[in-house]
């Protein structure tokens, strides 16, 4: 870990190795305490979250990262090095979590909140809480996206849906994280706090506000200016998910009824301007 700008707490991280199928899954860890997982998404690598180390090691939690296969330093998946998917991320979670232990809380990122929910119910990983930070709706909402975008007709569309079926043992309407959530029991379902930014370019805010209507005493805080990925280094997003994962209150910006309408383009701009002055101040 010697990218620059890291803590000295970040810089003692212990990296470990775990067994996949005989593929080795690699990651740090930092601290000692409860255990808190953090998950990157479809093409990102724990180096994404070290930001949000230093906070939940600051609350005596020992911090669990790892690259899943096919991403960073971990090993190619069962497809190779450069393909892999949301189910393959699931699993190296579940792998890592067999070495560590039930979790304190899972902090994922984009597409590895549906990783970490299928690990959850479907797998050994046990949780108390869950934060899910711009996450997406799942698959069946991509698959509409790219039918749309790439004008896929309704044969080219059928054999899509086979090869995920084929390639991951679940069809596509399984993979979407409101099904999976209405499929976990209320005895083992993990308290949820969803962070998403109202000028996510990637992922529409929409995805998480639809996820905590549905799932009971959910919790949404909504940012402005940061988007996909620069909400994962920002101080205020860092200290909220470690303030909630040492199970302290944490003010939500919305609420699972409310419906945010989208910025209008001036308001795109306040915002965006407000966080480069608010950087600069902190330069």
């Amino acid at each position: 870990m010697t990218s620059p700008g890291l803590t000295v707490p970040e810089l003692l991280a212990a990296p470990f190795e775990v067994r996949l199928r005989g593929r080795a899954v690699r990651g740090c860890v930092w601290g000692e305490g409860p255990v808190v997982y953090l998950v990157h998404g479809w093409g990102g690598s724990l180096e994404q979250l070290v930001p949000l180390v230093a906070p939940l090691l600051d609350r005596g939690l020992q911090v669990v990262a790892f690259d899943g296969l096919s991403h960073g330093r971990s090993d190619a998946g069962v497809h190779g090095g450069s393909s892999s998917d949301a189910v393959e991320l699931g699993r190296s979670l579940d792998a890592v979590a067999a070495r560590f232990g039930p979790a304190r809380a899972v902090v994922a990122h984009s597409m590895g909140a549906l990783s970490s929910l299928l690990a959850i119910r479907d797998g050994w990983l046990a949780a108390e809480r869950l934060v899910l930070l711009a996450q997406p709706s799942g698959i069946p909402d991509l698959l509409t996206v790219l039918r749309a975008e790439l004008g896929l007709g309704e044969r080219t569309t059928h054999r899509l849906v086979d090869r995920v079926r084929l390639r991951t043992g679940y069809g596509p309407d399984e993979l979407d994280l409101v099904t999976i959530s209405d499929g976990l029991p209320a005895a083992g379902r993990p308290e949820l706090l969803v962070v998403h930014d109202l000028l996510d370019r990637e992922v529409p805010h929409e995805a998480s506000t639809r996820l905590v209507r549905s799932w009971p005493d959910a919790q949404l805080l909504s940012t402005a200016g940061l988007g996909h990925r620069r909400l994962l280094a920002d101080a205020a997003v860092g200290g909220a998910v470690a303030r909630f994962v040492d199970r302290l209150p944490v003010e939500a910006s919305l609420h699972g009824e409310d419906r945010p309408q989208p910025l209008t383009p001036a308001a795109e701009t306040e915002a965006a301007n407000a966080v480069g002055h608010r950087r600069a101040g902190a330069a």
